[in-house]
C-alpha cells in the first residue's frame, strides 16, 4: 500500500496532517494548538504578531523562540505593549532570543495600539470574519494560501491601521486560531 503524502504516522500510531511529524515542536504544535479556537484579545494578539514574524521564515524558527518572544512583549498583554515606547524597540531589536526585525517589531508595537483602540476587542473583529463551517480538506493540494475571507480580514485591519497583515498572513491566523479546520481528511485532530 502506497503511504499518503497527506499524512503522516507518528510513533504512537497517529496519523497527523503531512506536516504535523517533522519535529516534537511541530507534533506537540500540531496536536495541541494548531486549529483549536482561540479567543481573547491579547491570546490573538500574539497570534497574530507572531505570524507577522513568521512572514518570510520556517514556522519552526517562531515556534522555539516562542517563550523568549512571550518574555519580550510582556506576554504580549495589549495594554502592556501598547505602553512600550523607543528604548522598548531598541531593546527588543538587541534581544537574540526573537526575531529582530526593525519593521516586524515596530508593526508589533503599533499594531497593539491600534489594538487598544478598537471600538470592540481583537478578538470579536477577528472571529467576525471566521467563515461558515466547511469540510476538511481532502487532501493538502485543497489547503488554499488565501480566501476571500482573509482577503477582506486584512484589507479590514489594514483599514483601520494595523500592518504586516496581507491576506496570507491573515489566512495563518485563521487557520492557528481555529477560525477554519485545515487539519486534512484522515488527520487524527477531531474538530474543534
Amino acid at each position: 500500500m502506497t503511504p499518503d503524502p497527506d499524512l503522516v504516522v507518528g510513533d504512537d500510531g497517529r496519523a497527523r496532517c503531512f506536516w504535523g511529524g517533522g519535529s516534537p515542536d511541530y507534533r506537540a504544535y500540531h496536536d495541541d494548538e494548531w486549529g483549536r479556537p482561540v479567543r481573547g484579545d491579547d491570546a490573538l494578539f500574539e497570534r497574530l504578531c507572531l505570524e507577522a514574524f513568521q512572514s518570510g521564515l520556517s514556522w519552526i524558527t517562531i515556534l522555539r523562540k516562542r517563550p523568549a518572544f512571550r518574555a519580550a512583549f510582556a506576554g504580549f498583554e495589549i495594554a502592556k505593549v501598547a505602553a512600550f515606547g523607543a528604548a522598548d524597540a531598541d531593546r527588543l531589536m538587541a534581544d537574540a532570543g526573537i526575531v529582530r526585525n526593525r519593521m516586524k517589531v515596530d508593526a508589533a508595537l503599533h499594531n497593539a495600539r491600534v489594538a487598544a483602540d478598537l471600538p470592540v476587542g481583537l478578538s470579536e473583529l477577528l472571529w467576525s470574519f471566521a467563515p461558515a463551517s466547511r469540510p476538511r480538506p481532502a487532501t493538502r493540494a485543497d489547503v488554499p494560501a488565501i480566501t476571500p475571507e482573509s482577503t477582506a480580514l486584512a484589507k479590514n485591519l489594514k483599514k483601520r491601521g494595523f500592518k504586516f497583515v496581507g491576506p496570507t498572513t491573515a489566512y495563518a491566523l485563521m487557520q492557528a486560531t481555529g477560525m477554519v479546520d485545515d487539519h486534512v481528511a484522515g488527520c487524527f485532530v477531531l474538530p474543534a
